[in-house]
Formats: structure tokens, C-alpha cells, sequence
């Protein structure tokens, strides 16, 4: 099977046959190399057969199909000679018995708080034989799908459990592999502890026979001889593996201290040239994983512990991470850097006392509501949990921004936290780490289980930014993440409820009053118009639909296998069309609920999705029974569909809303600002001091909204821009604000400022820019060039 695609056009194609066998649990063996810029170990995969979600399935094909089985040409794995890296020397080699486990043989370090600290050992794969049998492979075999792309993988085996000491006791067989691991994975949720342990016990355990593997451009294929069906598949099989440099889920780099680092990134493949897995959102599972680098390094990632290094001899640590909440693969993070953890200058006993007040134990763990969701311990049921207004939590940068972290990120996270909780309720993870990314990160923020990427852009100017932004990526724990969309299609219930929110969050962050609350909301939703009409006239209709699939929303092929529309076409990672309509349905059905009303829906909603994966209609149709009938006259799941999801360009409800909505009052002062600056334009250079404009101050969005207006003139004189920018200080503000100043600098050829919009370049990469401008741009400064012909 060999799908080659044109990245510049097609879908993404996800691969894994998630109705015949899902991931249950992955245990992740790995050492990172920054001098090969490789990370080389293991996974290991515990399934069960048969699928969790096979009523959301369909016998719809679609364009990809994971059991061309005639295409798929199978092979041995040569004997694996391949120097390993230079850390996989120091790779701990421990035993079943000398692995630490928390409440069994080793001292329980589990904070109040649900944090735990990490006192597992790092974990070794015992090696075996190469044997394997290369007897019959026909097309009557089951083929196992995993998502794999730019991946060197090494050799693939069945794992053999039932060799691992004590096993018996959770098994009443023993002696069958399969059943070992069927039993295992259905442990109820408070003998996590002892699951995990046996998870990694398990993934140390010695190989019983190496599988039949292939690879393609998009997955591995592999296969049991005589196993006909997935039920005779084994259960846990182990996979080593390398990858490359080039691989598109992770980034080489360094960071603002010239110091190497890698992280992953939220690129359209998500994870799978990270590790060999099954990306439909779907095959939801747990993992745990155990971390090598160079001592110097601290390793980030997606966990509920606050893991601490555990130190191997020549210069190398180990770190360890789990996870009890299922998740899809593609919400796994990790980053690997020379961080330092930032602490605030003056710690506030108030605060302290805050967090320990509200921090969950275990002794306080009772059941508050039904949840309904697969069995996982729920913070949900934890009533110390959902009184938890400020979750633990850690900042990493690099050391030289540490001056920028203490003045503008560390006192917004605790306001911000705790107003996401007077909005929605209970945080569904237990803790949170950011990390100020390197400067050629390709967003302004982005969320994972536990850990936020924050770009150094937010970090400049006022807090404005950085609040805003922070609110926006702690909104996603609740959407996006702990309710997650099934079909990845409908990007807005990710991103246009984050949208949506992150206004909600910081004005109550601020503690601004009701009627300042909403002309801070009304400026931006202003902002927004602006940018989504931008955005429909200079983007294909096609990516303008927030439902593409339309009714064939949610469904897969028999396999469980599937397409994600236009995911591999790199116009799609500059376009925000979901971010804005999303957030305008919202805006607009809340105005339909009344404020007090949808927000109290809102919670309800979260209480009985947390933990599941959601289609548009599921948060419709609860929200219109919510509705009394008086106020949803032609509001149907049919016309929203219709009017908003499934049709492109501005929806005609928006449209009648605008038209007939008035300037909010900040939106006006804009406008006399601009009124100004037209006739200072206008004037002649000489002019007597009574004639002279005078200016009001503006916060931030109201200086990006004056800037997008002066963009629009055809004409701004040099000496109208200088000042501008002397009267504002525009050189001084957020990354939003500078960046609609170099497009102004830009357009006009106002070569004084070039300097700005080299900095620009060089440290807010990020932020959206017309495609030839940049690049025309930063070769006239380095070429020193005083001209730009554009």
C-alpha cells in the first residue's frame, strides 16, 4: 500500500483500523539525542479487540482504505545492527523487582494535590532472539494499522506478559497472553496505581516471537502468521524505532539562550512521526513514558505528575510521566530544553493558602454526579477537586527570560485560573506547566494535557496579550481536550469555544465591571468582523465551511479508517475561519440564551461530556432543549447547520446582526481617533500650532483596530507615521499591535522604521503575513537597502 499525496492539496489520511483493535495503554521507552537529533527507543502498545465506539460508525467509504491488504508487501526486519545513540548507554537496566512503585514496596510521594512526583526508575527492554516465523502471510491474516510517517522503524515483537513475576494475581489465566492484558486494562479505576505498575512491568518483559512489518508513507502494517483474526492478535506487542530529523511532528531548534532543545508540534500529523500510533480521535487511551537525556536538560511533558529526574551515572537523567485519563495520541507532548522553572519574586501567602485549602486528596475522593464517560479516576467525582479554583502549577523559559515571565506571566495564571473556574466549573487536569517556546514556534499558544506552549510574543507590551492568550489555551482543557470533537473536521468546537471563552476568562480575570466587561467584549468582537471578512475574501470557499463532511460528519470506513478534509494543505495553518465563526455562533446563541442562562447551560454540558468525544449536533441539540420556545424561533439543528457550519462566507444571521448593531463605545472612539489621523495625513507639513490634533490614549485592541483602519488608506506620509508611532510608542507594544505597524511600515516603504520590522521578523515569526511581503522585506535590511519595491 503506497498513498502518495501532494501536500499541497489533499486530505490527511488516518490510517489505523480502530473498529477491529484500539490502544488501550502505551508505555514509551525513549532517549533523545540532540547531536544526532534523534529519539530512538520503545513503545509499547496493550490493546483490546473490538471497537468502544462501533455504534458512531459507518459502512461509508470513503478515499482511504487501511486493508489494501494485495498492495501491502511484507517483510522481515533485518537484525538490528544500528549504533544505538550515544545516551542508550546509560539506559537503566533494572529488574521486575527494583521497579519503585508507589504504595507497593516504595513510599507513596503523591501530593494532596493529586501532583505527584516521580520516584519510578527508569526502565530497561529486556532483549530476545531474533526468531520469527516467515511461514504463510496471505491476505486472510489480520493486519494491524497504526499511523506512522517519518519513522525508522527497527523491529516489531509480541511481548510476553504471562512472564512477568506476580501477573497471576490479576488474571484468572495465567497462561494466555491476550486474556492477561484483556484483564489487566479492565481494572477498575481505583486500582490505577497497581495497573500502571503492572503496565510497565509488563512492557519489560521479555519478546516471544518478532511480527511481520511494513511501512508506507502514512503507516506501519503488521501482521501474526496464523492469526486470523484481531482477538488472535496479540495483545501487547513492542516496536523500536527511531526517529528523524526531519520529522514533521517534532522540531529541532534552539532556544532564546542559543541553547539546543526539541519540542513536538501541533502539525497537521500530528504524533505519528513521534510514534507509531492510532490518531482517530477514537482510540482514546492512557500512557505512561520514561524519558533520557543529558542532565542539563528538563524534560516537559503531557502528565499528571510533576515529574522529578532520577539521576543515571555518566551525566544522565531519566524522567517519567503517566497519564489515567484516556486521551487521543495526538494530545501527547512532550518537550526536551535547558528550561528553568520561573518563580515569582514574591510569593503571596494568601495565595499559598489558596492552593492548599483547595488541593484534593485521596482521602477526599467521593463520587459528586454520574459521569458519562469510560471508567478513569475522574477529577469530576473528586469533591476537593471541583472546589479547586487554582490548579498546581510551574513556568519554564529559557534563563534569559526570566525577567519577562516574573513582570507578565507569572501573576496573570492565578486570576486567569481561577476565572476559567467560576466560568465552567471543575479544571479536568490536575495540574499545568508552561513553557515559553523558541521564537520559531509557528503559533502564539497551544494546549495539551497538563502543559501550555506560550510563545515569547506574548511576553511584550502590556498583559493584554499574554492574558488574553493564556485564557484562550486554559479554555481548550475543558474544549479540545477533556471534551474533544470526534470528527477533527469540526475544528470549531476546539477552537471557537477557546475563542469564545478567552474573552469571558480574562474579563473576569481583570474584575471588570458587567458594563466594561462587555464593551472590552463588543471591541473585540468588532476586531474579529473585521479579520473574518478579511478572511473570506482572500481564502478558498471550500476552507471557509466549518462542516464539510456535511452528513457524512463522524463517519469512517469499515476498518475505522478515514480523511480529514484539507489537512495537509498549508493554506489551512494560516486561516482562523474556524476560530471566528465558531466564536460568532457562540456569541450569537448565547445572546439568543441570555448571558446567565448559556453560561449556566455550559456547565451542565461540560458535567455530562467531560471525558467523550462530541459531533456538532450533540452540543446543539442540548443546547436548544435548553432554549425555552419562545426564544428559538427558526433556531433549529437544520438551519444552524445550514446557516453557519455548512455553508461559506459571512452566515446571513451575522450579517443582519452587524448591520444593525452600532459602534460599541471604545469602537467609536477608534473611529475619531482615525478621523484625526486622516486630516494630520491631509495637512500640509507646515501648520500653525492651533491647528494641531490632540490624541486620546488607547488600550491595545483599540490601537490594533486604529492601525487596521490607517491600513486601509491608500496613501500615509512618512511624516504621519513617525508620528504615529512617537504618539503611541508603537515600537513598545504587544506583538499584535507591532505587527500591524510593520504591515504599515511595510506598505508605505517608511525605511526609518526597518529596524522594527526586523525585530519583528526575528522574534514574532508566528503572526500571520501577506506570503512575498516578509521575505522581500528581510532581504532589503540585510542588504541594507534604504528602497522597497513590494
Amino acid at each position: 500500500m503506497d498513498i502518495k499525496l501532494d501536500p499541497s492539496r489533499d486530505d490527511l489520511p488516518l490510517m489505523a483500523n480502530t473498529s477491529h483493535i484500539l490502544v488501550k495503554h502505551y508505555v514509551l521507552d525513549l532517549d533523545v539525542d540532540f547531536e544526532s537529533q534523534i529519539i530512538e527507543g520503545t513503545i509499547v502498545l496493550f490493546f483490546e479487540t473490538g471497537n468502544r465506539f462501533k455504534k458512531w460508525s459507518s459502512s461509508t467509504e470513503v478515499a482511504c482504505r487501511s486493508e489494501s491488504n494485495e498492495a501491502c508487501r511484507f517483510r522481515m526486519p533485518e537484525p538490528c545492527q544500528i549504533p544505538v545513540t550515544s545516551t542508550k548507554t546509560f539506559s537503566s537496566k533494572i529488574g521486575y523487582d527494583d521497579f519503585v512503585i508507589c504504595g507497593k514496596g516504595g513510599k507513596d510521594t503523591s501530593g494532596k494535590d493529586g501532583n505527584h512526583d516521580n520516584q519510578e526508575q527508569a526502565s530497561g527492554i529486556s532483549s530476545s532472539k531474533y526468531c520469527c516465523d516467515t511461514g504463510n502471510h496471505g491476505s486472510e491474516e489480520f493486519l494491524l494499522v497504526l499511523d506512522c510517517c517519518d519513522l525508522s522503524v527497527l523491529k516489531v515483537e509480541e511481548v510476553d506478559v504471562a512472564a512477568v513475576p506476580g501477573i497471576e494475581k490479576f488474571t484468572r489465566s495465567p497462561k494466555l497472553r491476550n486474556q492477561i492484558v484483556h484483564e489487566l486494562a479492565a481494572l477498575p479505576a481505583d486500582r490505577w496505581r497497581e495497573q500502571f505498575d503492572s503496565y510497565a512491568r509488563c512492557s519489560q518483559a521479555p519478546g516471544c516471537g518478532e511480527l511481520l512489518f511494513d511501512t508506507d508513507p502514512w503507516s506501519l502494517q503488521i501482521r501474526k502468521t496464523g492469526a486470523q483474526t484481531a482477538a488472535d492478535f496479540p495483545h501487547a506487542i513492542r516496536i523500536r524505532y527511531r526517529t528523524k530529523p526531519q520529522g514533521r511532528s517534532v522540531t529541532w531548534t534552539s532556544d532564546q539562550s542559543g541553547r539546543p532543545c526539541v519540542y513536538t508540534v501541533g502539525s497537521p500529523i500530528n504524533n505519528r512521526a513521534l510514534f507509531p500510533c492510532q490518531e482517530p480521535p477514537v482510540a482514546m487511551s492512557t500512557w505512561q513514558a520514561t524519558v533520557r537525556a543529558a542532565a542539563s536538560f528538563v524534560v516537559l511533558m503531557s502528565g499528571e505528575n510533576s515529574a522529578k529526574p532520577t539521576q543515571l551515572r555518566e551525566g544522565y537523567s531519566s524522567w517519567h510521566y503517566y497519564v489515567t485519563m484516556p486521551m487521543p495520541a495526538s494530545t501527547f507532548t512532550i518537550a526536551v530544553g535547558s528550561w528553568t522553572e520561573m518563580k515569582p519574586e514574591i510569593c503571596s501567602p494568601s495565595d499559598l493558602a489558596i492552593e492548599r485549602s483547595s488541593s484534593p486528596s485521596e482521602a477526599d475522593f467521593r463520587y459528586v454526579g454520574f459521569c458519562g464517560h469510560m471508567e478513569y479516576p475522574c477529577r469530576f467525582q473528586n469533591a476537593s477537586a471541583t472546589a479547586q479554583k487554582i490548579i498546581p502549577h510551574r513556568v519554564f523559559a529559557p534563563v534569559c527570560l526570566e525577567r519577562a515571565c516574573q513582570e507578565t506571566l507569572l501573576p496573570l495564571i492565578p486570576p486567569c485560573l481561577s476565572a476559567a473556574h467560576s466560568v465552567l466549573g471543575t479544571h479536568p487536569f490536575s495540574r499545568l506547566d508552561i513553557l515559553i517556546v523558541p521564537a520559531n514556534f509557528s503559533s502564539l499558544g497551544m494546549a495539551s494535557p497538563h502543559i501550555i506552549f506560550l510563545s515569547q510574543s506574548t511576553l511584550t507590551g502590556m498583559s493584554q496579550l499574554c492574558g488574553t492568550r493564556l485564557c484562550h489555551e486554559i479554555a481548550h482543557s475543558w474544549f479540545g481536550l477533556a471534551i474533544g470533537a470526534r470528527d477533527w473536521t469540526e475544528e470549531w468546537l476546539s477552537e471557537g469555544f477557546a475563542t469564545h471563552l478567552e474573552d469571558v476568562f480574562w474579563a473576569k480575570a481583570q474584575q471588570l465591571a458587567p458594563h466594561e466587561a462587555q464593551e472590552q467584549q463588543e471591541l473585540r468582537a468588532c476586531l474579529r468582523w473585521h479579520r473574518l471578512q478579511d478572511e473570506v475574501q482572500n481564502s478558498p470557499e471550500e476552507m471557509q465551511v466549518l462542516r464539510p463532511n456535511k452528513e457524512k460528519t463522524g463517519h469512517v470506513s469499515d476498518s475505522g479508517s478515514s480523511v480529514i478534509r484539507h489537512g495537509l494543505n498549508p493554506e489551512k495553518v494560516f486561516m482562523q475561519v474556524h476560530y471566528l465563526k465558531g466564536y460568532f455562533l457562540l456569541r450569537f446563541l448565547a445572546k439568543r440564551l441570555g448571558e446567565d442562562t448559556y453560561f449556566s447551560f455550559l456547565r451542565k454540558f461540560v458535567h455530562s461530556f467531560h471525558g467523550q468525544l462530541i459531533l456538532s449536533q450533540d452540543f446543539l441539540q442540548m443546547l436548544l432543549e435548553n432554549i425555552p420556545e419562545e426564544k428559538r424561533p427558526e433556531l433549529s439543528v437544520g438551519n444552524i447547520f445550514r446557516d453557519w457550519l455548512e455553508s461559506s462566507g459571512i452566515p446571513q444571521p451575522l450579517q443582519r446582526e452587524r448591520q444593525a448593531r452600532a459602534e460599541c463605545g471604545l469602537a467609536q472612539q477608534v473611529s475619531a481617533e482615525v478621523a484625526k489621523w486622516v486630516r494630520v495625513n491631509r495637512r500640509p507639513r507646515k501648520r500653525k500650532r492651533k491647528d494641531r490634533e490632540v490624541f486620546e490614549k488607547l488600550l491595545p485592541d483599540q490601537l490594533v483596530l486604529l492601525l487596521e483602519h490607517l491600513l486601509e488608506q491608500k496613501t500615509v506620509t512618512p511624516r504621519t507615521l513617525q508620528s504615529l508611532e512617537r504618539t503611541y510608542h508603537l515600537s513598545e507594544q504587544d506583538a499584535e499591535v507591532r505587527h500591524r505597524w510593520c504591515e504599515l511600515i511595510v506598505k508605505h516603504k517608511y525605511t526609518k522604521a526597518y529596524r522594527d520590522v526586523e525585530r519583528f521578523l526575528q522574534e514574532d515569526q508566528k503572526l500571520p503575513w501577506c506570503d512575498g511581503a516578509v521575505a522581500h522585506c528581510r532581504y532589503h535590511i540585510k542588504h541594507g537597502q534604504t528602497s522597497l519595491h513590494l
